[in-house]
């Protein structure tokens, strides 16, 4: 199942391109693949929009700490999105059910959790948490936290760059790709690649 993942998560990063933001979920009809990587687990993440306020798909994650592979449908809902001249909020509701699998043990699993953000053009601070169920997970709660700021202000198609300060990270925005590459308040290396087409 590993290997799988690996793979997909390789696939991902060479999807053709078409024009979009970066968010979890796409413009209306479109495709978002993510991939997340840190010391804690390696996740791949497939979505379609069918409309700008919602996706689903398919999310895979390998959680190291307990061996666990997840397999589930995962569905974003953008409850309400700010649009402001200069600025943009957004909240989000990301839930998924699906199978956990420990030493070949299958067991039904599910999570949800809220994702919020705001940025302008110099400043970016965000929020997620997550709630996993099931007999493999350990019924965890876990949340993150981040600000950052961008060292200059770029044009549009221009390369964006944030840095990211509570967990030492830097993302880049080009067209519509996004790279994140950090380490931890713990020193465990993280990196994420979404691309939208």
């Amino acid at each position: 199942m590993r290997s799988l993942i690996c793979f997909l998560m390789g696939l991902a990063i060479f999807v053709p391109t078409l024009s979009a933001d970066a968010r979890p979920i796409s413009y209306p009809e479109g495709w978002t693949a993510m991939t997340m990587n840190d010391g804690d687990s390696h996740s791949i993440n497939l979505q379609y929009s069918p409309r700008a306020t919602y996706s689903i798909g398919y999310t895979g994650e390998y959680q190291r700490a307990d061996d666990i592979t997840w397999h589930v449908v995962q569905m974003n809902y953008l409850v309400k999105r700010w649009n402001n001249p200069d600025s943009q909020g957004n909240f989000y509701i990301e839930s998924g059910g699906g199978v956990t699998d420990k030493n070949s043990q299958i067991n039904p699993a599910a999570f949800t959790g809220i994702t919020a953000d705001w940025e302008d053009r110099r400043f970016l601070v965000s929020y997620r948490n997550r709630v996993s169920v099931g007999e493999d997970s350990n019924e965890n709660f876990v949340h993150w936290a981040r600000m950052g700021i961008t060292p200059y202000i770029g044009r549009y198609g221009d390369l964006h760059t944030w840095m990211l300060t509570i967990t030492p990270l830097i993302r880049l925005f080009k067209d519509t790709n996004m790279v994140e590459a950090g380490i931890s308040t713990s020193g465990k290396v993280m990196f994420n690649f979404m691309k939208q087409f």
